[in-house]
């Protein structure tokens, strides 16, 4: 066997192998059973030292010995305050001030026509109820009764409908001479900003810690994809953190909060909040204002919650406190988040998108896949001309490994010499082929290397196309409507032709369920093989037979995209290397090497 085919299929089995491992370490994504609804409680606190600040309650329900039902008839009979942008629609609860309605108005569920927004906050009594909540934890003298909590019921003082440029104000007198407004603002994306302030006119100094939680009751539903984080996202100066929802009731008890709980030390710059794949809501300080950033789960109400808490605050007798805080709530949009991070200053904030291990890649990936589809204004288009870029980078290395290839069969008769005189001396075989390999200054390795060098890039398109919310629902051509997704057509019902629906993906028969896509990449593979003869081995040559249509069976159910990248791979790489071996003064017969695919083999001891 020559060089040139030990390559290939040395190269081909790697790339089997690393699919076959990413299909056992990433298995298909499955759907998780929606729990019961559950009313969220508000946990017993234990009162801290005067000097510490009392922790935030747990947020849920007006009244821990509320019924279920009639704490949802409470929520759903509180007044209520609009929220109206380009990007969000919603509301706000006045019944605890809380940001608990919210659907982007830019997002639809499903590709159907009539399919409703995608909705993102829901509040208590809702069927998972997820919303953010903003207050006062007492300190020093102060008590519960004294400040807003989340069963206060705030009084509208300014603004009638919160919008970009209309700003509200919330109210609320404890009747013991606070006085507390909540300014809340919004721009045309998904940021908010709410600022909280307390009037002081009790005739002495008070002390209480401000804060901020999200919080949203069981495991929501997820892709459960190991190479996709969905659970809380925090940064602190220094550090990303991640943890995922399963892990949050095995963190350490806090004793004086009664729950598990991550506690992170005092920060200047960062933010905490959920992150589902395309969604997130987050917490974020003002920069440079230090915080405390807190994960929690509540086990006695399935309760996740998140929060961020400032340092105790001193309000002099007849002073005003104030602290600035912002919520993201949206889309995982990179643009705007770049926009927040770059112009608010919020510290690595396009770091909440899942980038992944090959972060090093998958953001210029991005950036230029982004900067491709504003031209052309297609992302399936896009991701072509981004292959085309991403071939020419690699030219000059594959120029470099296709010449060396050409220069592998011209140097075949001599190879041939050598074997026959080493016989069996395997290290005479060694030595003389390296000492022709040398005097050639050929490097027969170096017919591998483009091809594995394709694994990582692959690796890191796949993440940008599975992680970016801008490759979801994005067309390409015709029934190609979504590149996030695999090719919806079938050949089981001739691609639409017959009058019956093909399996879906949670049949047996869904491996079989081959759309056009997934059958031009086994194509464009087998082409690619004919550029040289078949091997003379038996074992090689079936092998090299199977290989494209295994590959294209195991890549079916990949997204569009993806499968896309790798067809005009394939095709580009199939023009280079005929092109330069014609150069390299070989022609390629690849309508023979077709032809003698079909050809009946002589049986051993009858040929001729």
């Amino acid at each position: 066997m020559d060089d040139q085919n030990k390559n290939l299929i040395l190269a081909s089995a790697l790339s089997f192998l690393v699919i076959l491992a990413w299909f056992v370490l990433f298995p298909p994504e499955k759907q998780t059973p929606k729990p019961e609804p559950e009313t969220i409680a508000r946990s017993d606190q234990a009162a801290p030292p005067a000097n510490v600040g009392q922790a935030p309650p747990t947020a849920g329900a007006p009244d821990p010995a509320t019924t279920a039902s009639n704490s949802a008839d409470k929520v759903a009979a509180a007044p209520r305050l609009k929220i109206e942008t380009p990007s969000l629609a919603g509301s706000i609860s006045l019944l605890g001030g809380r940001i608990d309605t919210l659907s982007l108005t830019n997002y639809d569920q499903t590709l159907a026509p009539n399919s409703p927004n995608v909705e993102l906050l829901a509040p208590a009594g809702a069927e998972r109820p997820y919303y953010a909540l903003y207050g006062w934890a007492p300190a020093g003298d102060v008590t519960n009764a004294q400040v807003p909590g989340p069963e206060t019921l705030w009084t509208l003082t300014a603004g009638d409908t919160l919008s970009p440029g209309n700003p509200v104000t919330l109210t609320w007198d404890n009747g013991a001479g606070l006085v507390f407004h909540r300014d809340i603002a919004v721009d045309e994306q998904f940021m908010f900003t709410v600022t909280q302030r307390v009037e002081n006119n009790s005739g002495a100094p008070v002390r209480m810690l401000p804060y901020g939680i999200v919080a949203r009751q069981g495991k929501p539903d997820g892709t459960n994809f190991f190479i996709l984080h969905e659970g809380v996202v925090r940064q602190n100066d220094n550090e990303l953190q991640e943890i995922a929802y399963g892990d949050m009731p095995d963190m350490e008890v806090v004793p004086r909060e009664g729950s598990p709980a991550d506690i992170a030390a005092i920060e200047q710059n960062g933010w905490i909040g959920f992150t589902d794949k395309y969604w997130m809501t987050t917490l974020i300080p003002k920069p440079g204002q230090p915080f405390t950033s807190v994960a929690k789960y509540v086990p006695r109400n399935d309760i996740y919650q998140v929060e961020t808490r400032q340092p105790v605050m001193t309000v002099p007798a007849g002073e005003t406190g104030q602290v600035e805080t912002m919520l993201f709530a949206g889309a995982k949009q990179w643009e705007a988040i770049r926009h927040y991070q770059n112009d608010l200053g919020i510290h690595r904030f396009v770091d909440s998108i899942d980038w992944g291990w090959f972060f090093f890649l998958t953001k210029p990936i991005f950036r230029v896949l982004h900067f491709l589809n504003a031209l052309i204004g297609n992302m399936g288009w896009s991701i072509i001309a981004l292959t085309f870029f991403l071939k020419a980078l690699l030219f000059p290395l594959a120029y470099k490994s296709y010449v060396s290839m050409a220069k592998m069969k011209e140097l075949q008769p001599e190879m041939e010499k050598i074997k026959e005189r080493a016989g069996d001396d395997r290290q005479k075989l060694q030595q003389e082929m390296m000492q022709l390999y040398k005097k050639e200054k050929v490097n027969p390795a170096s017919g591998c290397l483009p091809i594995l060098l394709q694994i990582p890039i692959f690796f890191s398109l796949y993440k940008v196309i599975f992680v970016t919310i801008e490759l979801r629902h994005a067309p390409w051509i015709g029934w190609i409507r979504d590149l996030s997704a695999p090719d919806p057509s079938s050949i089981l019902n001739l691609f639409g032709l017959l009058p019956f629906a093909p399996p879906g993906p949670d049949s047996m028969l869904a491996i079989l369920s081959l759309g056009v896509l997934p059958i031009l990449l086994g194509i464009s593979m087998w082409l690619q093989q004919k550029l040289n003869p078949a091997p003379t081995d038996p074992a090689q040559k079936m092998i090299f037979a199977w290989m494209p249509w295994v590959f294209m069976f195991m890549l079916g159910r990949f997204a569009s995209g993806l499968v896309l990248y790798w067809i005009t791979n394939n095709t580009i790489t199939f023009t280079q290397q005929y092109l330069i071996m014609r150069l390299q003064g070989y022609k390629p017969d690849v309508f023979g090497n077709i032809m003698s695919t079909f050809r009946k083999t002589p049986k051993s001891g009858k040929s001729k």
